[in-house]
Formats: structure tokens, C-alpha cells, sequence
């Protein structure tokens, strides 16, 4: 039996929207986890006082998370529908855990936003719901989730959907093309068949959605790139980098370049699944054996691309972030760590440009002297050493980053234009 297509799937939303229990429900509903399983979770449940939350600890497996009741780590999980296979990123809506949601959103290939029907919009669904844009999700669900708290009132289910259709498009989304259902994850309405308490709805299914997402197209028209993630020396083969190709495609024999490492080779053979391909394309995990660059020449953090169109090093990029989390203020001058592909490099804000409202888009203020916690900015960053960055609109997998610092993320943003090194 040939396999199904693959898509990567973001919850995102508000802390205790429900994400995790909608989650649950749907691997109970479609048969990724059993009733004897969630019987063992139901009593767990109980003994920790948090009845009704066995389908949250389906994927919430540390016991931390479960006497708190929260999300800490980015869990991946896995569900097929009939027609596609999918892994479940669940992103933390809790604050202290975006660093993960950052990970997971650049990663995803549509998102299901969850708005409980009695709170309705809160401050983490609109940075979440902007987040998502800014890092390239095209494809959203929206789930108006607890409608049992609300006696499936069809008057409360139109009040949410009209504000979320409003944050949408002041975002840049389309609401015309994007579900809006109904859930209670709790009792199951709308997950996988219609339910007799929104007689009133007439739309999709969740399971219906998630059907009706569309394959992103891989990227094979664009450059070649391949950030590396680990560089092996193996006796008898040579030097051996592994990665994942982000763009393009990679063939037997090619010539290929390095950057910012500087050096060059050519293609002796290609391994994926410890099997030899003779080309790889975008989302494939390789090894692959370079004849003409030494062991100590090339390293994590450096990325391959064809020799008559290398990697770009820039000497210093504007980018649009959003900040997400940092205790005081960001003036020029701040030098936190960028983590851009498998590139780790400290980076110094060389200018803060514009400050943009987070809800529109627009230029709140031209040239601040600083931003702080939930602004959006264009700023101009100088890497204090040689890095790859790829501009959005040429290759937009190169181009998204999140911001460290003090152990938190404290942001995510992606570049828009590169001064390249001479």
C-alpha cells in the first residue's frame, strides 16, 4: 500500500481554550488511541483531581504537565484521516513555552486556531493568530471550541466567529477560505461526524477540514539549500554532512558550495533511509558524501547550495519580529542570539526602523527608541559573525528566526532584505 501524504498540523490558541483535549479527542475519534487507553488516562485523571481531562493527557505526556495541567513541551503526535497522514504539534499556549510554538509553527503546514466560545478572543489568539502569519502558515481552521458551555447557542457561535473573521483579515488572513466549526471536545460535537446539538451548522466536519487542506507544494523550483545539521568523518567514505533539504534538489555529481564555511565540493553519492538516491528533494533528511572539502572545513550551522548560486552570507539584514517575551525594554545596540535553520549566531540591532501594530500591520511609529513585550517592528540586524539568511520573498524556508536570550525566546521574525558581504 503506498503511503499516505504527509502534513504537519499547529494547534495554537489561548491557554485553556482547550487545544490539548480537542486534540485527544480527535486521536480517540480516529482511532490512534484506544478505549482501553483512555480508560487508564480517565483514572489517572481523577486521582489527580482534573476529571474530564483524560483526552488532554493523551498528549500531555509528562507527569509535570499533567499535575498543572498545562503544556509545557512541543509534543508531536501522529493521526491518519482516509486521506492523509498527519503530525500533530501542539503548541503550548502558556507564555513561557512559545519558544516552542515558535519551533513547531515554522515547521507546520496549516494551523487550527481554538477560541473558547464563552471567553472569545484573548490576547495570546491574536499574537498566536499574527505569530502564524508572520511565519508563513497559509492554511487555518478555526474551532469555536466549548459550545457545550454555551448550550450550543448559534447566536454565541456567529458573535465569536464575526470577531475572529475581523482579526483575520486586519492580519492578512482570508476568511472566505478558512472553516469556522463548532467543537466541544468534551462531548465530541463536530470532530468527526455532524452533531445533533448544531443542527443550525451546516459545514465541515473537523476530520472534514483536515481532508480538505492541500499538500504545500515543495519547493523544488527554488535554490538549493541545505542547512547541516551534523558533519560525520567516516573512514573509507570521507567527510559525510546530514541534513534536511529545505529547498531545491540535490543531485549525484552536482557541484556544491558552503556558506558562510566558504568551501566547495562535489557530490559522490546521496543516503536517505540508509539507502543510496540518486536526488533529493525538500523535506528529505540526507547524508551525503562530498568529494573536496575536508573534516574540519564544514560544520553545523553552515548551508549547501549549488556552486553557481551559493548560500548568501549576510553582512547585515532587515527583518519584521514581533517581540514576545523580554522583561524590560529592546533598544539598538541588543545583541541576543538569532537561531536561524541549525545557525546559532549573536546578533546586534543595529537600528529599530518602524514599530508596527501587531493587529494591523501598519507603522505605529517611525524610528522608536525602543520596543517592548507584544510589538511588532522592522529593525536592522548585524550578525556579529558570518550567517545564512535567505530574504522571504526568494526563498521564504530560509528566511524565519527565533530570538534567545536569558533562556527564554524573546522573539521570532523573519528577514526581508539582505546587504550581502562583498
Amino acid at each position: 500500500m503506498a503511503e499516505k501524504p504527509h502534513l504537519n498540523l499547529i494547534f495554537i490558541g489561548h491557554v485553556d481554550h482547550g487545544k490539548s483535549t480537542l486534540i485527544g479527542r480527535i486521536f480517540f475519534e480516529t482511532g490512534a488511541v484506544t478505549q482501553q487507553q483512555l480508560e487508564k488516562l480517565k483514572k489517572e485523571a481523577e486521582e489527580y483531581g482534573k476529571s474530564t481531562w483524560e483526552y488532554a493527557y493523551i498528549i500531555d505526556e509528562r507527569k509535570e504537565e499533567r499535575k498543572r495541567g498545562l503544556t509545557i513541551d512541543l509534543a508531536h503526535k501522529k493521526f491518519e484521516t482516509s486521506k492523509y497522514y498527519f503530525t500533530i504539534i501542539d503548541a503550548p499556549g502558556h507564555r513561557d513555552f512559545v519558544k516552542n510554538m515558535i519551533t513547531g509553527a515554522s515547521q507546520a503546514d496549516a494551523a487550527v486556531l481554538v477560541i473558547d466560545a464563552k471567553d472569545g478572543i484573548m490576547p495570546q489568539t491574536k499574537e498566536h493568530a499574527y505569530l502564524a502569519k508572520v511565519l508563513g502558515i497559509k492554511q487555518l481552521i478555526l474551532c469555536v471550541n466549548k459550545m457545550d458551555t454555551v448550550d450550543y447557542k448559534e447566536d454565541r457561535f456567529n458573535e465569536v466567529k464575526a470577531d475572529a473573521e475581523n482579526l483575520l483579515k486586519r492580519i492578512g488572513y482570508d476568511p472566505s477560505k478558512i472553516d469556522f466549526i463548532p467543537t466541544s471536545a468534551i462531548k465530541a460535537d463536530n470532530i468527526t461526524k455532524s452533531s445533533d446539538n448544531t443542527k443550525w451548522y451546516k459545514g465541515k466536519t473537523i476530520i472534514q477540514a483536515f481532508d480538505a487542506l492541500t499538500l504545500p507544494e515543495k519547493p523544488t523550483n527554488l535554490p538549493l539549500r541545505i542547512p547541516i545539521q551534523d558533519v560525520y568523518t567516516i573512514t573509507g567514505i570521507g567527510t559525510v554532512p546530514v541534513g534536511r533539504v529545505e529547498s531545491g534538489v540535490l543531485k549525484v555529481n552536482e557541484k556544491v558550495a558552503f556558506q558562510p564555511a566558504n568551501a566547495s565540493g562535489e557530490i559522490k553519492s546521496i543516503e536517505m533511509h540508509h539507502e543510496n538516491v540518486q536526488k533529493a528533494e525538500p523535506g528529505d533528511n540526507i547524508g551525503f558524501n562530498v568529494r573536496g572539502i575536508g573534516k574540519d572545513s564544514v560544520k553545523r550551522g553552515d548551508v549547501c547550495g549549488p556552486a553557481k548560486d551559493p548560500p548568501t552570507v549576510a553582512k547585515e539584514f532587515r527583518a519584521q519580529i514581533i517581540v514576545l517575551n523580554h522583561p524590560t525594554v529592546v533598544t539598538a545596540g541588543y545583541t541576543p542570539v538569532f537561531h536561524c535553520h541549525t545557525a546559532q549566531v549573536a546578533c546586534r540591532f543595529k537600528k529599530i526602523e518602524k514599530k508596527l501594530d501587531p493587529k494591523t500591520g501598519g507603522v505605529a511609529k517611525e524610528n522608536p527608541d525602543f520596543i517592548k513585550k507584544g510589538d511588532a517592528a522592522i529593525v536592522l540586524i548585524e550578525p556579529t559573525k558570518p550567517m545564512v539568511i535567505e530574504e522571504k520573498k526568494k526563498i521564504p524556508q530560509m528566511s524565519s528566526f527565533a530570538i534567545r536570550d536569558m533562556g527564554q525566546t524573546i522573539g521570532a521574525g523573519v528577514c526581508i532584505e539582505i546587504t550581502k558581504k562583498a
